[in-house]
């Protein structure tokens, strides 16, 4: 009876998969056929699971991932360097997070079949680092979930306030409440398997966003607009301000962290429909924080605040905003829960059996995952009320690292022995480039904290 093997993935080399089938892998003998006179090895291919989710859901999950608290500050982060600089700084964000993006999806053709991921690709370029890479992912993501629960227990309390029956009751006025009650809400979501299962949150997040500017667009163009005067309004200003807000320009179009994860699902994951979902998911939010940052400076100007919903007279409109975002950031914690525990997963795995080619998890493992990413995010929200500093320590770490220099990196390892072309060169600027971002802005947050702000 013979015995087969399967061929590693790095040894393979496999095509993208289409809509209508899975990649293929082969399994050869590792000894001669028992019958017949010859040696000849028989292949037998096996297909992964085909990818199912539709281009239209892939670019939603991701604009959803990268739309989040970023818009509150974009007016700040413009009203920072004056409305052309500022808006040049939202499309050269855009143009190098979709570099990034396109070059992990590069990446993850290599990895073969449909289980790409940064451990995976970490495995062919840099191994002896794959699990610090992870960890850092898992921290940020991690980071980035726990904040938005924070940002609810902020925000449903200033919804009660603005209400005629809020002040009746003292629970509706505490944030621990509101974090408790959304909470019941993001477990059933933080526990599907699959991010194609969120597409349908997604869009409902993404409602909430369109109603965020249509309130941006109203109190500029309404008729209570009050134009701020000509001294608040700058076309280009340079000060100290602009590496304050650096950070938000270049991690406000973070959403690297679910590349793979589309790759994996997305039902044709030929490298030009995935520069379609990039292009679509990287171009839609780039418009979103251009009329977000710009009205929202020309409203109010240079004094605009890092909220920019909490500057609008209170009413009924402004109140359903605020819900609307709230909504938002609720919907956008399983998409950042989703590739924490598939981090998780991998780092598990390679400590405890050094096994990291696992297909799936097991029940048992998948649920003390999710229920450990949940529990400590909760008890960390429900503690903390101010995470804006360790966030901009982790994003500053985190975000640079997947969003630029990993992508640099692994493009730059696996594709190694040809010759240079553009497309090489700019993948070491791109790891450059993330280099120089991360140490400037763990600067600026060391003398933050130095200054004691």
């Amino acid at each position: 009876m013979s015995k087969y093997h399967a061929i590693k993935d790095d040894e393979e080399s496999v095509l993208p998969g289409s809509s209508s089938q899975g990649n293929r892998r082969s399994i050869e003998p590792s000894t001669p056929l028992l019958s017949g006179s010859n040696t000849d090895e028989v292949q037998i291919e096996i297909e992964d699971e085909p990818g199912s989710a539709s281009s239209f859901s892939c670019v939603i999950n991701l604009a959803n991932t990268i739309l989040g608290t970023g818009m509150l500050a974009m007016p700040a982060a413009v009203a920072s360097v004056g409305l052309i600089f500022g808006s040049l700084m939202i499309i050269y964000a855009g143009t190098a997070s979709a570099l990034g993006l396109y070059l992990l999806s590069r990446a993850a053709a290599k990895t073969g079949g449909r289980r790409s991921s940064f451990f995976a690709v970490s495995k062919l370029t840099y191994p002896w680092a794959a699990i610090y890479f992870d960890l850092a992912i898992a921290v940020k993501c991690f980071g980035v979930g726990t904040s938005y629960l924070i940002i609810i227990g902020e925000l449903m309390p200033e919804v009660v306030a603005a209400s005629v029956w809020g002040a009746e009751y003292d629970l509706l006025l505490d944030r621990r409440f509101w974090i408790t009650v959304f909470m019941l809400v993001i477990i059933p979501l933080a526990f599907l398997k699959k991010l194609d299962s969120l597409r349908y949150t997604s869009l409902l997040a993404l409602v909430a966003i369109v109603y965020l500017i249509v309130i941006v667009i109203y109190n500029y163009f309404g008729p209570d607009y009050r134009a701020p005067p000509s001294d608040k309004i700058h076309f280009v200003r340079f000060s100290s301000k602009f590496f304050t807000y650096l950070p938000i320009f270049v991690f406000a179009f973070t959403c690297h962290q679910n590349v793979f994860t589309i790759y994996n699902e997305v039902g044709d994951n030929s490298q030009t429909n995935i520069n379609k979902i990039v292009f679509g998911s990287i171009g839609s939010s780039a418009m979103v924080y251009q009329v977000i940052g710009i009205l929202g400076y020309l409203t109010f100007g240079e004094d605009v605040s890092a909220n920019i919903i909490s500057m609008y007279t209170p009413n009924t409109f402004i109140t359903i905003g605020r819900i609307g975002f709230v909504i938002c950031v609720l919907f956008s914690f399983p998409l950042q829960c989703h590739p924490c525990r598939a981090c998780l997963d991998k780092i598990i795995s390679a400590i405890t059996t050094n096994d990291t080619d696992a297909n799936k998890p097991s029940d048992l493992k998948y649920f003390l995952m999710t229920s450990g990413i949940l529990i400590a995010s909760y008890l960390i929200a429900i503690i903390v009320s101010q995470l804006d500093l360790v966030l901009s320590f982790v994003g500053s770490t985190g975000s640079t690292a997947i969003s630029f220099i990993l992508p640099g990196l692994f493009y730059y390892k696996l594709y190694q022995d040809d010759p240079w072309d553009k497309e090489k060169i700019v993948s070491v600027c791109l790891a450059g480039y993330g280099c120089v971002v991360m140490v400037v802005c763990l600067t600026m947050n060391v003398l933050r904290v130095s200054a004691g702000h």
